[in-house]
């Protein structure tokens, strides 16, 4: 079967993009630059970024790129007879199926805030009554089941339709209204009277509260969150890479898509932080901030339908935000399928559609019915979570770093002649000694950091 490919260049980039772009950037980016110092924060995530994210986005998209398969099929392409590499693309495989048995929830939840909030169902309401909506939707699984089974219905629909008329034409026109809403909700909120003020807690380094916090604590949530906005390790940036040509050097692409990511969760902070300071609320809330604090803001409008406005806008975006990774991860998935089975593109979607969906429920159950199931002290969703981002991701960024710089797997000449393939930023070689010696360390650091059991 010929491999497909994406159509141009943007279309590749918004995909990538699309994928790291999620619920990390637009959810968690801002709470935690709340809760670790704001600017100071934002300056070692960037730091972070830099030195470890885009070095494995390279290798992901080097590896996908020469074996033009999806990652449960690419080590075979590329490693020597006899080894075992290949085992991990069955974990990679496994791995975008787990993420998706929770992600799915978690857009189902912004889905639901849209249509909440377009209805006016926080109208009126008070912290508490908002808290009430939030807890009596998480209770309702019959309404939960139901937005969850439209966002695997939408996934697999789009990519039915094909990988260039469906999946890059629909992720074009959505991550440009994406950005589009961005920019208008970040100059609405930066305008906000008292705004001022939450923008320097954003934006000017306070490195007085950051020791106050505790610059190693600071440190490790940049790291973490550097790392794991792109969903590194599990081949969602692979599949990508097996789509387009060489006509362009992947160091330089992978940048472009860091970039991206990160304008994304920079302008999220934008967006929520003039808010909280002009209405007085706290930004360290946590993950709270999304679903409780901000539809208070909303509506604290002295306009009520201005509010309802910019509160549906905002879940829009989240929304989109949220569907842009679904749909990337359903597209690996589907490649996986594929390559393994030869099926064509539309049995696989039906056929992982249905699987999805029900592989989605214990999540939404783990709210309501099954709320005292415990696995190792932690709910449903929590230790799927877990494991996906606290041992695959590491552990499949650690060998996929481990295959392209050592002589036991690809090699560092193989990815490197890849790798430079085309116009653009190469890797250099004065890059092997770290790439090759400290990258890994510092994975493994973060493996490690991460098993270890939270204070709170």
């Amino acid at each position: 079967m010929k491999r497909e490919s994406l159509g141009s260049r943007l279309g590749f980039i918004l995909l990538s993009a699309g994928c790291a772009i999620g619920i990390g950037n637009v959810w968690k980016f801002p709470y935690m630059a709340g809760q670790y110092g704001g600017g100071a924060f934002v300056l070692v995530y960037l730091f972070f970024l830099a030195i470890m994210g885009i070095p494995v986005m390279t290798m992901e998209f080097a590896m996908g790129r020469a074996s033009r398969k999806s990652p449960v099929c690419m080590y075979q392409e590329l490693e020597k007879k006899g080894q075992k590499w290949h085992i991990h693309g069955y974990a990679a495989m496994i791995g975008n199926y787990l993420l998706m048995m929770f992600y799915t929830s978690v857009t189902a939840w912004m889905l639901q805030y849209f249509v909440k909030m377009v209805t006016g169902s926080f109208a009126g309401k008070d912290s508490a009554g908002v808290e009430a909506v939030f807890n009596s939707m998480m209770g309702d699984a019959k309404t939960m089941i139901l937005y969850m089974g439209i966002v695997v219905v939408i996934g697999f629909g789009v990519c039915a339709i094909g990988l260039q008329k469906g999946l890059e034409r629909v992720t074009k026109y959505m991550m440009l209204a994406l950005l589009g809403l961005m920019i208008v909700l970040a100059i609405n909120s930066m305008f906000m009277e008292g705004g001022s003020e939450g923008l320097k807690f954003y934006l000017l380094p306070d490195f007085g509260r950051m020791a106050d916090i505790g610059v190693g604590e600071v440190i490790v949530g940049a790291m973490n969150q550097a790392f794991f906005t792109l969903s590194l390790g599990i081949g969602s940036m692979a599949i990508f890479g097996s789509y387009i040509n060489k006509d362009r050097s992947l160091l330089g692409e992978a940048v472009n898509v860091g970039i991206l990511d990160t304008c994304v969760a920079f302008c999220s902070g934008l967006i929520i932080f003039p808010a909280c300071f002009a209405f007085d609320v706290e930004v360290s809330s946590g993950p709270p901030l999304i679903f409780i604090t901000l539809p208070n803001i909303f509506n604290d409008f002295a306009d009520a339908k201005a509010g309802i406005f910019w509160g549906s806008m905002f879940f829009l975006f989240m929304s989109f935000a949220a569907m842009s990774t679904i749909f990337a991860v359903f597209e690996n998935i589907l490649s996986c399928t594929m390559d393994l089975t030869g099926w064509s593109r539309k049995k696989a979607c039906l056929v992982n559609g249905i699987a999805m969906f029900i592989l989605s429920i214990p999540c939404i159950l783990g709210f309501s019915v099954w709320k005292d199931v415990q696995i190792a002290g932690k709910g449903i969703m929590d230790m799927e979570d877990f494991v996906v981002s606290n041992l695959l991701l590491p552990i499949g960024s650690l060998l996929f770093v481990l295959f392209c710089t050592t002589r036991y797997g690809w090699g560092w000449e193989k990815f490197l002649a890849e790798a430079n393939e085309g116009k653009g930023l190469k890797v250099a070689k004065w890059m092997r000694p770290y790439m090759t010696f400290v990258l890994p360390v510092i994975i493994l650091v973060l493996l490690i950091v991460g098993l270890i059991p939270s204070k709170g």
